[in-house]
């Protein structure tokens, strides 16, 4: 009988002001359960949609004084005892959350957004895409929308739904949970 090595033991998980104080600043990591999880940086029409989307959803949000949007992976929380948090591609917070008095967050965002926005990027597994989904839903974030450019649709998952609602390149979005007002082409997220 060959007598086989002892297994390395695993790292420590790591706490979420471990994970900021050492890849605060770093693109395509987040935090999964404990453990630094590196995710591959997205190509140009990702980055595309992300500012696209961003743009709309920031230009609604400050026409209506309603709060503020950020982009580029902006680190939310989504879970605690392990800490989780994930780059959101963009998220809109109203200022109920987040009082406009506030300073803008320098860290990752503590508050659960009212609105994130992920885009679908090439190496995306959809059953990733939704266990992300679920994480900032169970986190307290009102509403997801996951933009695909490969077939530009747009699918709306809500707190409370059991299935999400698909929007097709003829249709309009509308977030009336968390943007009065905001009705938009989605063919507009991918021009």
């Amino acid at each position: 009988m060959t007598p086989t090595a002892p297994a390395a033991p695993s790292p420590p998980l790591m706490t979420a002001e471990e994970f900021v104080r050492l890849h605060g600043h770093e693109s395509g990591l987040e935090l999964v359960k404990g453990r630094v999880v590196r995710t591959p940086l997205p190509g140009a029409d990702h980055g595309y949609v992300c500012l696209k989307a961003g743009s709309l959803i920031m230009q609604a949000a400050e026409a209506a004084g309603l709060g503020r949007t950020m982009a580029n992976d902006t680190f939310v929380r989504v879970g605690t005892n392990p800490d989780t948090y994930r780059g959101a591609d963009v998220c809109f917070v109203s200022f109920a959350r987040l009082p406009k008095e506030s300073p803008r967050p320098k860290g990752p965002l503590e508050v659960p957004p009212d609105l994130v926005l992920e885009v679908r990027s090439p190496t995306d597994r959809t059953s990733d895409i939704l266990i992300k989904v679920g994480e900032y839903l169970n986190a307290g974030v009102t509403v997801v929308v996951v933009l695909d450019p490969n077939i530009e649709a747009a699918s709306v998952y809500r707190q409370g739904d059991d299935f999400p609602q698909r929007r097709h390149n003829g249709d309009t979005l509308t977030l009336p949970d968390v943007l009065p007002g905001f009705a938009v082409p989605v063919r507009r997220f991918f021009e």
